[in-house]
């Protein structure tokens, strides 16, 4: 299947199958109007005197009142389907006046495409590009359509977008990435997409499958009183039963459609989209990454890097530096990068990192106090050194609860501050007496639930068995510590969770910022972006802070960001090594030699006060 039969055999596929979703919709239609047509059967042969007297009388109401029932409860579902509102992807809408030159690259491709061109252009925080139509009733009404000034296509004929045409929405990634080059290559599938979704069998068959999804959405949410449940249930199962109907027919569909995109695109750009697919996974492991090890100790202290997209770039050169990637990458760098087809690339990278942050960890749509941007150069003091000494902070409060001893007997006066010492002594003291079971008021796991994105039970509960498996490697010291800890974090994030737990409806930005009407109600973060952390992971965590925490105050370490592992310890420059496995050693077997001997060579002292917030 190749050239101009290739594309005719794909479209003709999709709108195959597209018929058959709207016969199934007919269908459904025609089952509806069934009971109708028998009343109307009865009702004239009533009056005609064929069909009266005796049974039939009975008959007649009751097949007029299920009638009647019947295309009540039809109309009400059709209603639903029709202006229920499908879910759309949270982006940040791109002004034609904030990227014309983006706007201009994208209908130059679809006039060599000879396609309809998208209706308009938004950035996601994701390594993916696609349409997206948001044309439906409850969206309002769509843009004007508009014309294009100068551009004129292969004919020489003024491209004209037609305003049911739909978004193209392009990951962020790419654009910091790619060069403009590789971004026209692997949109080029994309956008041929546009006609397909212009034939108006195809249009009417996703509309009725997305209006069904928007259906059973609604269903699921219920009703307060009981005939509103039971109305949501009926809405529910014929939803179900329509898309269950409509299933295979709407995936053979989109793959019809996706052909015949692919294979018109074939004539654009097509060798050096083999090479833009490269980059496309390059920039997926490098995006990941990044928020992984670097965005998410930011966004648990209330922080979001404004940058995380020209942070990709600086992980991903990076990553070339370490692997030696091939040596045509410096050149690569220095043609022109598609985010120069922005106006005010900055602007739109910090609406981007905001959306990613809300996405991904959840929070308010605008700043404050307790949800503040933070550029790169501050990473390093104002996230990495306050993360640490946070968590130290919150270890010595666990230590107090558990009723350790601030210092050893026999010490000197003024030592008995918060100390590194402190913590090995705790943790290496031989004791039967201690158990997994916190003090009183520590809670345990199970009243953590996830830091990130779960909620918090009303009550304290036992541990149950999978914290047992968490900290089954762990000490009974640090088991104990551990679940504390777990348990200190679970208040907190149950502090400042009601200010942020839903998004609202407002913009962050007068020029760039996620789509307001795109966030009503929506519970945040519609993605997390990692599982909630073990007790031992947690324990990890914390006593890597108080030992950094230690080397910064007693060896003159300092905080820095490593753009693909996150936070990280330099002395004279150089980032330190072996401190996690010297960790790991102490809390799953209670050996502090390891660590100890790695102090020891860096000068770290132990028994020193640190500073802490």
């Amino acid at each position: 299947m190749t050239g101009i039969g290739g594309v005719e055999m794909g479209a003709q596929a999709a709108r195959s199958r597209a018929l058959a979703v709207l016969r199934v919709r007919s269908r459904a239609l025609g089952v509806a109007l069934l009971p109708a047509a028998a009343a109307v059967i009865l009702l004239v042969g009533g009056s005609t005197g064929r069909l009266a007297g005796g049974g039939w009388d009975v008959l007649r109401w009751v097949v007029s009142v299920l009638a009647v029932f019947v295309l009540l409860a039809a109309a009400g579902v059709a209603l639903v389907v029709a202006r229920s509102r499908p879910a759309v992807t949270p982006t940040v809408t791109v002004a034609e006046e904030s990227a014309p030159d983006l706007y201009r690259m994208v209908r130059d491709l679809a006039d060599r495409l000879d396609v309809p061109a998208p209706s308009a252009i938004a950035l996601t925080p994701d390594c993916d590009s696609w349409l997206e139509d948001r044309t439906h009733p409850a969206h309002g009404p769509p843009p004007a359509e508009q014309h294009d000034d100068d551009l004129s296509g292969p004919g020489g004929s003024a491209h004209r977008r037609s305003a049911a045409a739909p978004v193209l929405v392009i990951g962020s990634p790419f654009l910091w990435w790619m060069r403009v080059g590789e971004l026209r290559a692997v949109l080029a599938p994309v956008v041929a997409g546009t006609g397909p979704s212009a034939h108006p069998d195809i249009a009417a068959a996703r509309r009725f499958i997305r209006g069904l999804d928007a259906a059973v959405a609604v269903a699921s949410a219920g009703g307060r009183d009981p005939l509103s449940r039971v109305a949501c249930a009926g809405l529910g199962w014929a939803s179900r039963l329509l898309l269950r109907s409509c299933r295979g027919h709407a995936a053979e569909m989109e793959r019809g459609v996706a052909a015949a995109a692919a294979e018109r695109a074939q004539a654009v750009d097509y060798g050096l989209r083999i090479v833009a697919q490269e980059q496309v996974g390059l920039a997926y492991a490098g995006w990941d990454r990044l928020l992984t090890r670097v965005a998410l100790p930011a966004w648990r202290m209330g922080r979001w890097p404004s940058r995380l997209d020209v942070g990709v770039v600086a992980a991903l050169t990076e990553l070339s530096r370490r692997d030696r990637l091939a040596e045509g990458f410096a050149s690569r760098l220095g043609e022109r990068p598609a985010c120069d087809l922005l106006e005010e690339p900055g602007l739109m990278d910090e609406a981007v990192s905001l959306l990613a942050a809300r996405l991904f960890h959840g929070g308010p749509a605008e700043t404050g106090p307790d949800w503040s941007p933070v550029g790169w150069e501050e990473y390093p003091e104002e996230v990495v050194d306050r993360t640490w000494r946070t968590d130290a902070a919150r270890l010595h409060r666990v230590l107090d609860t558990l009723g350790v001893r601030r210092a050893a007997e026999g010490t000197a006066p003024g030592t008995d501050g918060p100390t590194l010492a402190r913590v090995l002594d705790h943790l290496t003291t031989p004791d039967a007496a201690v158990t997994a079971t916190p003090a009183a008021g520590t809670g345990t796991r199970a009243d953590a639930a996830e830091p990130e994105t779960g909620s918090v039970p009303d009550a304290p509960t036992d541990a149950p068995d999978d914290d047992e498996d968490d900290l089954a490697g762990t000490t009974a010291r640090g088991a104990a510590l551990a679940a504390g800890l777990s348990a200190q974090l679970a208040r907190e994030e149950a502090e400042v969770r009601p200010a942020g737990a839903r998004a609202p409806a407002s913009v962050p930005g007068p020029a760039a910022g996620p789509d307001a009407a795109l966030w009503d109600d929506r519970a945040l973060p519609l993605l997390p972006l990692q599982p909630p952390r073990t007790g031992r992971e947690i324990l990890t965590a914390h006593i890597t802070a108080m030992v950094c925490c230690a080397a910064m105050d007693t060896a003159g370490a300092a905080p820095a960001l490593d753009w693909l592992d996150g936070p990280s310890l330099l002395f004279d420059g150089a980032r330190t090594a072996d401190l996690a496995s010297s960790v790991l050693s102490l809390v799953e077997t209670g050996d502090p030699g390891p660590l100890r001997a790695w102090m020891t060579d860096l000068g770290i002292r132990p028994e020193k006060p640190v500073r802490l917030v």
